[in-house]
């Protein structure tokens, strides 16, 4: 039996890598021809195109944080009892539209961006993602930093670094949503 590394194994740098880019693409290409109004419109379902697209961004300057921090916490001796379940866990959980949470004030959307300021600071904080997961050589599974919702404790770096692309996808349908309701209610007499 091999000892499982704390460090990414190739497979999971590539997986982490094409959730990234996937989730990316997805958001790219659902707010990119979005009108004025389309991009501020309230939504029956919650935020608009705009505050949910701020809170991605926002989000993943927070998670990057998160990772940073818990890779100067000192290493976590017990890291392998939770790693794989964890990690299985948040992508069942954290895309996953139909269990709601209220995001921490922090990153609740206050700043009413421009879509075209939006699409650019999404590419700089993804481009900053990207490049981290590709250099990472540190033992990233075994430092850790708590999560502020408790149904998700303590979570590891490589944790983090997971629940940033999971958590694009998550607000990807909650716009694609948005936009339906929006064009469904404009052919309603």
């Amino acid at each position: 039996m091999t000892t499982p590394t704390a460090c990414l194994t190739q497979e999971e740098r590539d997986q982490l890598t094409q959730l990234l880019r996937n989730s990316e693409a997805e958001f790219l290409q659902l707010i990119s021809p979005l009108s004025e109004a389309q991009w501020t419109e309230p939504s029956s379902n919650g935020w608009s195109v705009q505050q949910t697209a701020e809170h991605l961004v926002l989000g993943e300057r927070a998670m990057l944080g998160k990772v940073e921090e818990a890779l100067a916490n000192p290493e976590n001796p017990a890291w392998q009892e939770q790693d794989e379940r964890k990690a299985k866990f948040l992508g069942r959980v954290v895309p996953n539209r139909a269990l709601k949470a209220t995001a921490p004030p922090p990153l609740a959307p206050h700043n009413n961006w421009t879509l075209e300021h939006t699409i650019s600071r999404f590419k700089q904080g993804r481009s900053r993602t990207l490049k981290l997961v590709m250099e990472l050589e540190e033992p990233v599974k075994a430092h850790c930093s708590e999560h502020p919702f408790p149904a998700f404790n303590t979570l590891n770096a490589y944790h983090w670094l997971l629940y940033i692309p999971l958590h694009n996808v998550r607000h990807n349908q909650q716009i694609a949503q948005a936009l339906q309701l929006a064009s469904q209610s404009e052919i309603m007499p």
